[in-house]
């Protein structure tokens, strides 16, 4: 096993993300007794630019007037991009009057690693100005054709860096891909046309500790499609994907649980480990199948999950 092995930076249950346009504030309400594991208020691409200075308010009003952690979620913000006008006072405005409440800071559009090290930069100021004691996080969405061709060197980069996302829209457009679906697959092309560039993200964000979570389908009447496109992330190691409207959040927690029977049969695993161990041998069976220690590795991954699901707080509790 080679030396330079990157253990997770942070663990969060992510299974489920709602996008919510912080434009909204009923939205917002809504959210924090849903049972998704995450929420970002969204200030980029659900909110038109006449609404921006408002969203920005509604997001620091609700970090403050709303217990996300007592709840049982992760809450984060969705700033603007770097090119716009509105993401310095975004990241200013929210790390100053709501610092301390916020979990993560989602970035969007990153193309390469100077992108968070400008955002990290003014959240590591305002912490140290102010003496925040926990720190702000970072995820990254990448999004782009720059941020995929970058991908491995972002994911390297940022001590505050989480978790990579996978845009596929934006993606979808910067590589001028014929589709015009959110996350849809494309009868014209022979198979999943996102299917190489979401494996690349989720290994580069494993190789470096991230976690990595998969990104919107638009369709919010298909949810047999929005299953199948989860199904398809989390074979390839997704821990979440986004849902864009509340009903796709039992989806993704569905799909991103591990079922009773994986869970018990971990569980075996582990113990059947433990009793060949005893018994001086590196190597046993179970249900006929042989286990070693890398089924234990991939035994642990499924119990570790499992406890976290576990002792979550529960929406409504």
């Amino acid at each position: 096993m080679s030396h330079s092995l990157h253990p997770i930076r942070r663990a969060r249950l992510q299974r489920s993300e709602l996008a919510v346009p912080a434009s909204n504030p009923a939205f917002i309400e809504k959210a924090a007794h849903s049972s998704a594991d995450y929420i970002f208020l969204d200030l980029e691409d659900a909110v038109a630019p006449a609404e921006k200075q408002q969203a920005r308010k509604n997001a620091i009003a609700a970090l403050h007037d709303i217990d996300w952690a007592g709840a049982g979620k992760t809450v984060s913000v969705r700033i603007n991009g770097l090119d716009t006008p509105y993401m310095y006072r975004d990241v200013v405005d929210i790390m100053e009057q709501a610092g301390s409440r916020l979990h993560t800071f989602l970035v969007p559009k990153v193309g390469v690693p100077a992108d968070l090290y400008c955002v990290e930069t003014i959240i590591a100021q305002i912490e140290q100005a102010f003496g925040y004691t926990s720190p702000t996080g970072v995820e990254a969405l990448i999004e782009t054709a720059l941020g995929m061709a970058n991908v491995e060197a972002i994911a390297a980069s940022g001590g505050r860096l989480e978790a990579l996302h996978f845009g596929v829209a934006d993606y979808a457009a910067s590589n001028r891909a014929r589709t015009v679906s959110i996350g849809g697959l494309n009868p014209g092309y022979p198979g999943d046309q996102w299917h190489f560039a979401l494996s690349r993200m989720i290994v580069a964000a494993r190789a470096f500790g991230l976690r990595a979570i998969d990104g919107p389908f638009g369709d919010i009447a298909d949810p047999d499609g929005y299953l199948a496109s989860a199904t398809r992330a989390a074979a390839l190691g997704a821990e979440g994907k986004w849902a864009i409207h509340p009903a796709q959040i039992e989806l993704a927690n569905e799909v991103f649980s591990p079922p009773e029977a994986e869970v018990a049969r971990a569980y075996r695993i582990v113990a059947e480990l433990r009793r060949a161990e005893s018994e001086g041998r590196g190597a046993a069976a179970v249900d006929g199948k042989m286990i070693d220690a890398a089924s234990e590795r991939m035994a642990q991954t499924v119990i570790t999950l499992h406890e976290a699901i576990s002792s979550a707080p529960q929406a409504g509790a």
